[in-house]
């Protein structure tokens, strides 16, 4: 990036520039901090009078607890059950009432060993007791960060650990996992945490997958978890059961919730959430930047810094640098993008509202 990218205004007269640096991280190399930290560096020494303003930013997914910290929340740590039942600490945020839960910090993938997946049996229960710490800390509301996830148990897990029962047909509980789901008889909601009532949950999510089907949380999600066809097929019977269980309990309520946006997200844990927690759903990069105070921050800017490791065509779907994008662009305020990876032609990129983008890949091809 030359001296002249940010040199520039939106329109101001030629007021001083400044630049905010608000992109995601760069999976599997660089947190969102990380990669604020390298960019504000990099402004820096080429522009070292302009002033350079950080924000981290994370759509829901892995990633959200500590962009969220980094933007002035405190961090709390619990011990939780992670995804294939084993105990581990996990993170939440905290800043006054309000409380960023991430579901990939209890039950996320790289809590598996490489190379090992459960697809049939990992657990959402950490996430569950996540959501009771935040309880238990006075927070009254929730945005819960969903991506990433192991599992593919509807949420299932989650809701046990905040009090409710799924039972077969001898009325034993069910075993954990999406598999256990298959011998659903009856369910039992009486027993949820009463604080859920009085807390207004949001389900913050970059996907808008139904619970089931074609698009379902099995059959688009299951696959990177280790499910081969035949789990994918199992998957979706079992939270189809789920389904129906639940909508025969709850009636009227919860009629259709499996085909609302973002009930098939991290594994069906937004359909769990929607209509056992009563959340509703934003798209994670609109609830983030709210929560993140980015408004502000941009009111200070006259050129945004945003990115992620891979744009692509995911990221003109609900991911963070182009919710950052559309944001700035509504004010007037150019942007340009930094990744580690660039599969967007420029006539994509302008109508995401970014104007150039730089990919580390021109500079070292080699990954």
């Amino acid at each position: 990036m030359t001296d002249g990218a940010v040199s520039g205004g939106h329109g101001d007269g030629g007021a001083r520039a400044s630049v905010l640096v608000a992109a995601d991280k760069f999976k599997g190399s660089l947190t969102a901090v990380e990669v604020a930290e390298r960019v504000a560096a990099g402004i820096r020494r080429v522009a070292p009078g302009v002033p350079v303003e950080a924000l981290p930013v994370a759509d829901g997914g892995d990633g959200t607890v500590a962009a969220a910290v980094a933007a002035g929340f405190e961090r709390r740590e619990v011990p939780v059950t992670g995804p294939r039942g084993e105990r581990l600490t996990a993170a939440y945020a905290l800043r006054g009432g309000t409380a960023v839960v991430e579901m990939a910090e209890a039950s996320g993938l790289q809590h598996l060993p490489p190379g090992v997946f459960a697809p049939l049996t990992a657990t959402t229960h950490g996430t569950g007791e996540l959501l009771r710490a935040a309880l238990d800390a006075g927070a009254r509301s929730v945005v819960l960060g969903v991506g990433g996830s192991a599992s593919t148990d509807g949420g299932a897990g989650m809701l046990t650990a905040l009090g409710a029962r799924f039972l077969d047909a001898a009325g034993r509980p069910v075993a954990e996992g999406g598999g256990g789901l298959a011998a659903l008889a009856s369910a039992d909601l009486s027993g949820l945490d009463p604080r859920l009532a009085h807390t207004e949950i949001v389900l913050a999510s970059d996907v808008d997958n139904p619970l089931t089907g074609p698009k379902g949380a099995a059959a688009v999600y299951g696959p990177q978890k280790g499910a081969g066809p035949e789990d994918v097929v199992a998957l979706d019977a079992a939270l189809g059961r789920y389904a129906a269980v639940l909508e025969s309990l709850l009636g009227p309520p919860a009629a259709g919730l499996d085909r609302a946006p973002g009930a098939g997200a991290a594994g069906g844990i937004g359909y769990g959430a929607l209509v056992g927690l009563g959340a509703r759903f934003r798209a994670g990069i609109e609830v983030m930047l709210d929560v993140l105070g980015f408004a502000a921050a941009l009111e200070r800017a006259t050129l945004v810094v945003t990115g992620e490791g891979s744009l692509d065509e995911q990221t003109l779907h609900g991911k963070a640098p182009a919710g950052v994008a559309a944001a700035a662009r509504a004010r007037g305020i150019d942007v340009v993008a930094v990744c580690g990876r660039l599969a967007l032609a420029p006539p994509a990129l302008r109508g995401a509202g970014i104007l150039r983008a730089y990919a580390l890949s021109d500079l070292e091809p080699d990954p």
